[in-house]
């Protein structure tokens, strides 16, 4: 069986990450959506907290077959040994996405070297989405519609409309200084 897992913290799954799940989901018997937890050691602080991002991803991804959602926090290399996968998936959008994929793929080669890292190309649609673009323009009221579910959009506004940035409130959204 080839089973093939698609790791990130999908903070908040968007339109290109579906494509690429839609996309993956051809190539494997199995395919694992791993939301990243983090726990205490994360560096990243995601606006979403676990439950609501694996709850965002499985509404988002329910039609596709083959595709299970799951969580991990510790190395994506690890994970995808405890769940018997041979492949771990990767999305391109751009040749700076090319760069770090690049250098996290030889990292991952070196500490799982029975691991076959797959990047697919994102499709033109969805290049220019992220996650973190998608936060930036939803904290500053803009239309990010057609670019996420609209159950992601829902929680982006309600997020947004509570004045939270975080899962216990604590700061408030400071817009980036990306010009967006």
């Amino acid at each position: 069986m080839r089973v093939g897992v698609y790791p990130g913290t999908f903070d908040p799954i968007t339109n290109g990450h579906i494509d690429l799940a839609k996309r993956a989901a051809l190539l494997f018997d199995r395919l694992i959506v791993a939301v990243y937890s983090g726990g205490d050691r994360s560096p990243k602080r995601p606006l979403f907290t676990t439950a609501e991002r694996v709850a965002m991803a499985r509404q988002s991804l329910a039609e596709i077959p083959h595709v299970e959602i799951d969580t991990f926090q510790n190395l994506s290399v690890d994970y995808a040994r405890s769940v018997g996968a041979r492949f771990m998936v990767r999305g391109l959008r751009a040749v700076s996405d090319f760069e770090y994929e690049f250098k996290l793929a030889h990292m991952n080669q070196h500490l799982a070297p029975e691991l076959e890292v797959v990047c697919l190309m994102t499709s033109s649609a969805n290049s220019f989405i992220s996650s973190s673009f998608i936060r930036e323009v939803a904290s500053l009221g803009g239309d990010i519609s057609d670019l996420v579910p609209a159950h992601v959009a829902e929680a982006l506004r309600v997020r947004f409309a509570a004045g939270q940035s975080d899962t216990d409130g604590s700061r408030m959204v400071e817009p980036s200084t990306s010009g967006i």
